[in-house]
């Protein structure tokens, strides 16, 4: 009896601690830093995948890497104290993969950590992964001043340009992109699983990445927690160096971060124009919470590679201080997609360099009205509340398209101040409930060709005498109910070829001065 519970007692104990861990240290991995180790690291993944999976184990020290290859069951940890540094040597990123750039589908450069088709993938740990980005910084500022400065091309195409060439030549894209593939060789992503499910990136600080930093694609159930990411915004400045940015995945959950970069904090994608629209894959289900971001070009955005359509957001929770735009939603003519159920709470903004808020259809600024269309973007059904800016140089601005209105907008109890106010055209249903917004030039809310607006409860607090708190140019459908302006003012609004409803309001007080 004693023997058979020994055994029992056994079995039970296998369940669950047959996964080994690998001390790399211990295989024989440098951990000064000096001698690659990128093919201990890869035979050590297959070996683990071999057995059904298991921990990849870094301790204390520096080891130096290229391309690490994910595959199924397998988790990266990097125990306090370890560093994984990654090659700047762009010849250690071959053979191609499939991957996705700026959300179009090709051939290129293997990112410094992927995966394609793998499950239960697990990177976490206190160590650093650093990707050593500075020369593919250099390089891809040197190539842009080669392009400006020969017409907008290239003179000759390197080994590693050709290569990419020749593996893409049946690549369709728009024609107004293809400026931007003429570089014809493209920084890898830090990380980027493809068509994987089952991620976890948790407690791991991740640092001077070539490109965008966490990039998940057509993937399921992601979580990235705890996570910090920190690329230089300035002195060097890392171009396009994004912190997370999930495209085209489902059910991903972002939290408890502390992101600044020299670029968007986190951006939800979903493909670029036909390509996009080819693959059909939304992102959906994404929560954003308890998140801190710095410097970056926007806290939060969504787009503008959206073609597949972006649904069911929810942004909780998050300290804005520093970046470029807080909440920005970008896109336009011919890219299709549509941007719905997106809800924001519980933000506080400081340091904004530019916009609080941006809902832009009209990103390429150079479009002209069309048909509605499958390449028409649509921006709906979004809501905003309990969100506190101070130091901020414009509220923001919506910019609809002609033939497809920003729509379905609302904004509830929020304070701003700002320069410049916040600024609506070409907008419908629209509401402002509970807000004050105070801009120390121009009118604090500014309105031209939009229709269905209800302001309820809307003040500001810092009003400039000489200047309405509000302006309607061609507007339909405006109602004001319950507002009260106790900071003086010559009028509330004005109104220019346009039909504004007054409810039961309040600011006879305030035109006295």
């Amino acid at each position: 009896m004693k023997r058979l519970l020994v055994c029992m007692t056994g079995l039970l104990l296998g369940i669950g601690v047959g996964a080994r861990t690998f001390d790399m240290k211990q295989l024989g991995a440098d951990d000064k830093g000096t001698k690659p180790c990128t093919a201990l690291i890869n035979q050590t993944i297959e070996q683990a995948s071999s057995e059904g999976g298991g921990t990849i184990y870094f301790s204390a020290g520096t080891y130096l890497t290229a391309s690490i290859r994910m595959q199924s069951n397998i988790t990266l940890h990097l125990e306090s104290g370890a560093v994984l540094r990654f090659s700047d040597r762009f010849e250690d990123y071959l053979p191609f993969v499939t991957m996705r750039w700026e959300g179009t589908v090709m051939k290129s450069l293997s990112p410094l950590i992927y995966a394609n088709g793998a499950d239960n993938i697990t990177i976490t740990g206190r160590g650093t992964l650093d990707g050593n980005g500075f020369k593919w910084w250099e390089w891809e500022y040197a190539t842009r001043e080669l392009i400006k400065n020969n017409g907008g091309k290239l003179p000759s195409l390197n080994k590693l340009q050709q290569m990419w060439v020749d593996a893409n030549k049946d690549l369709r894209i728009s024609e107004y992109y293809k400026p931007s593939l003429e570089r014809r060789m493209f920084r890898p992503p830090f990380i980027q699983f493809f068509e994987c499910s089952n991620i976890l990136i948790e407690n791991v600080k991740i640092i001077n990445s070539p490109y965008w930093t966490i990039n998940p694609e057509f993937c399921d159930n992601v979580v990235v927690h705890g996570v910090t990411i920190n690329n230089p915004s300035e002195n060097p400045k890392g171009p396009n160096t994004d912190g997370i940015n999930p495209s085209s995945c489902r059910n991903v959950r972002i939290s408890d971060c502390f992101i600044s970069v020299g670029d968007d904090c986190i951006t939800i994608k979903s493909g670029r124009d036909e390509d996009g629209r080819r693959h059909g894959r939304a992102c959906e289900n994404i929560t954003i919470t308890n998140c801190v971001m710095l410097s970056g070009h926007g806290g939060v955005v969504i787009g503008s590679e959206m073609s597949g359509g972006v649904k069911r957001v929810v942004i909780s929770n998050c300290v804005f201080d520093g970046t470029d735009a807080g909440i920005r939603l970008k896109s336009s003519r011919g890219r299709g997609g549509v941007v719905e159920d997106i809800r924001v709470d519980n933000i506080v903004m400081k340091n904004i360099r530019q916009n609080a808020f941006i809902f832009d259809l009209f990103y390429d600024k150079l479009s002209k009205p069309e048909p509605v269309t499958e390449q028409t973007p649509i921006f709906r059904n979004i809501h905003l509340s309990n969100i506190t800016g101070t130091d901020i140089k414009q509220i923001g601005y919506i910019k609809g398209i002609e033939e497809m209105p920003v729509q379905d907008l609302s904004f509830s109890n929020m304070n701003m101040k700002a320069e410049i106010g916040f600024i609506i055209d070409t907008a419908q249903d629209i509401r402002f409930h509970n807000v004050d917004f105070t801009s120390t030039k121009g009118s604090p809310w500014e309105f031209s060709k939009c229709s269905q607006l209800i302001l309820n409860n809307v003040s500001s607090k810092g009003a400039l005498f000489e200047q309405p708190v509000i302006t309607f140019e061609e507007v339909d459908e405006a109602f004001l109910g319950n507002c009260y302006q106790f900071a003086p003012v010559k009028a509330f609004f004005t109104a220019k070829d346009s039909q504004v409803v007054e409810g039961t309001n309040f600011w006879n007080k305030a035109l006295k001065k």
